[in-house]
């Protein structure tokens, strides 16, 4: 079998089209990633992520946003609703890291059953009080020690449950006072503060298989591309963070990037990124993002397998004695 390609993608709905089934069975993307557009319900996600697999012929990772809070793409009436992370933190104090990690506990559950196995969490980023309200209730602390000590927790709970954590977003995205979303965030914070703060949340966990990048500025390192397509960035990521995983691009369609998509599909990977994440399951664009890309590098096809090796049959789980432990964190009773 001829080498995946150098990146994830999406789809347009909820059910696989011929058009896209054929288009990815050429293309051969790495992975796949689902959004609250592609989930209707239990059965109908289950079929949709048999039948990603099914086109590219093989086990794919098929990942999704599921933090819990404003992050869900899977929501009630079939799965559980969760508060905002910082909100739980703050809410279940010394035992937040035990709390947080019996929540993403339940959530690889949920996420094994319907055929997924890699979710964009945990989250490093600290929490400030300018950071943009985009992203600030989904940190887990303002404090760089219970910061990485909680995302410990939540990475272990996903790999007991089977499902790859994708750490985000490195080497931090705190101080960002846009949303990336939509304006390219800029950090001017001095190297020294960024070292003994953002960057040092993400050396905890710099064992994990995955990370993602951080569309934004960081001026001490290059003032004139985001994390995302600097080389200086992607350095200081791999040799001072100490990252050795498989890099991966936040979405590469999002505002705070400029130019075509295959453009900055190939800047971030001359920067040093592994694999290209688009998310908008827009045909034309991945065209261009798959031509762009290519195939993996033999690095990147390297660190792909070293990720892929993380992932494992989850444990054996008692979930009401879960639900009710995390019932009594939250409710102080513990």
């Amino acid at each position: 079998m001829s080498r995946p390609g150098a990146y994830i993608l999406g789809c347009e709905g909820p059910v696989l089209t011929p058009a896209e089934r054929d288009f990815f069975r050429a293309a051969q993307p790495w992975g796949f990633i689902l959004f609250a557009r592609n989930v209707e319900n239990p059965d109908q996600l289950r079929a949709l992520t048999v039948a990603l697999r099914d086109a590219v012929g093989r086990e794919a990772p098929v990942f999704i946003d599921q933090e819990g809070g404003r992050v869900a793409r899977m929501r009630p009436p079939h799965w559980r609703d969760w508060l905002p992370p910082l909100d739980q933190v703050r809410q279940t104090r010394r035992h937040a890291a035990r709390a947080m990690y019996l929540r993403y506990r339940l959530i690889a559950d949920e996420l094994r059953a319907v055929g997924i196995d890699g979710n964009c969490a945990p989250v490093l980023d600290i929490a400030r009080p300018d950071t943009h309200p985009v992203l600030k209730n989904r940190c887990y602390g303002d404090d760089v020690v219970h910061v990485a000590d909680i995302a410990g927790a939540v990475a272990s709970a996903l790999v007991d449950g089977g499902v790859l954590p994708v750490a985000k977003h490195i080497p931090g995205h705190g101080h960002a006072t846009r949303d990336s979303h939509e304006d390219l965030p800029r950090v001017s914070d001095k190297l020294k503060a960024l070292k003994i703060s953002d960057f040092l949340a993400f050396e905890a966990v710099a064992n994990l298989p995955i990370a993602m990048t951080a569309h934004v500025v960081f001026e001490a390192l290059d003032p004139d591309n985001p994390a995302t397509t600097s080389p200086a960035v992607i350095t200081m990521i791999r040799e001072n963070i100490g990252f050795g995983g498989l890099l991966v691009t936040d979405d590469i369609s999002m505002g705070a990037l400029s130019g075509p998509v295959a453009s900055r599909a190939c800047a971030a990977l001359a920067a040093g990124c592994d694999v290209i994440l688009h998310c908008k399951g827009d045909m034309s664009e991945m065209r261009a993002v798959t031509e762009a890309a290519g195939s993996l590098s033999d690095a990147a096809n390297a660190r792909a397998e070293a990720a892929l090796g993380w992932r494992r049959a989850p444990r054996a789980i008692d979930i009401a004695a879960l639900e009710a432990e995390f019932h009594d964190l939250m409710t102080g009773r513990t």
